[in-house]
């Protein structure tokens, strides 16, 4: 669904996974796999919905509180050694350098904010190409506290010298909006992630378009 944006920010905080780069499905096959080898058959739909979330938050949210919590650092290390068996098929959705390099040309500071790990974001930039419009990035390695609790927007804020009311954030998830919220950050989603507009927009998403490039297309036609 293609929509007008209507811009007024100073900063772009953007998730990666899902948002920019193709990878939300290899991340539940691989969290399906790792929790497989460690006896745990949980439903791949279950796993996708939690996409978004940081490891350890994750694990908690489907496996609960009564877990075996020991098995936890192990199932985090065989999720990520799965999934970067994949990197080197990682593609960046139509349009995300497009995007970066747009808004930073229009004066915006443009922070990626993730839940991957300080590995992972290096691959995932080198997949993005888009370094030159990237004004710093956040994850979970740098404040230990993931997704939907709010540390890595606040970090991001922080590297970006924004406040939250100066700032706008887009994300595929639910678990983005949810954590943008709690800052007060309105945010831009993309459906990409297989989260659906109807799911984004209950969550409290300000406007939803099919992928980046429509949203690129949006911002570009009111500039």
């Amino acid at each position: 669904m293609t929509e007008k944006y209507d811009g007024g920010a100073r900063g772009v905080l953007f998730d990666v996974d899902g948002t920019l780069v193709d990878t939300n499905y290899l991340h539940t096959l691989a969290w399906w796999q790792a929790f497989r080898r460690y006896g745990h058959d949980v439903p791949m739909a279950s796993i996708h919905r939690t996409i978004g979330m940081g490891g350890s938050t994750l694990i908690e949210h489907l496996l609960g509180e009564d877990r075996n919590k020991d098995q936890d650092e192990s199932l985090e290390d065989t999720h990520g050694a799965l999934f970067s068996a994949q990197w080197p098929a990682l593609r960046p959705f139509d349009g995300a350098r497009d995007l970066l390099q747009h808004c930073a040309d229009a004066g915006l500071a443009v922070v990626l904010a993730t839940s991957a790990s300080e590995e992972e974001l290096a691959v995932l930039r080198t997949v993005i190409d888009a370094d030159d419009a990237i004004s710093g990035a956040t994850n979970a390695t740098d404040t230990g506290i993931s997704k939907p609790a709010p540390d890595i927007l606040e970090a991001a804020l922080e590297v970006a010298d924004l406040k939250a009311e100066e700032a706008v954030f887009v994300g595929d998830a639910v678990w983005d909006v949810v954590t943008a919220n709690k800052l007060g950050i309105p945010t831009i989603a993309v459906t990409t992630g297989g989260t659906s507009e109807a799911e984004l927009r209950d969550a409290g998403a300000r406007y939803v378009f099919g992928n980046v490039r429509e949203l690129l297309d949006a911002v570009v036609a009111v500039r």
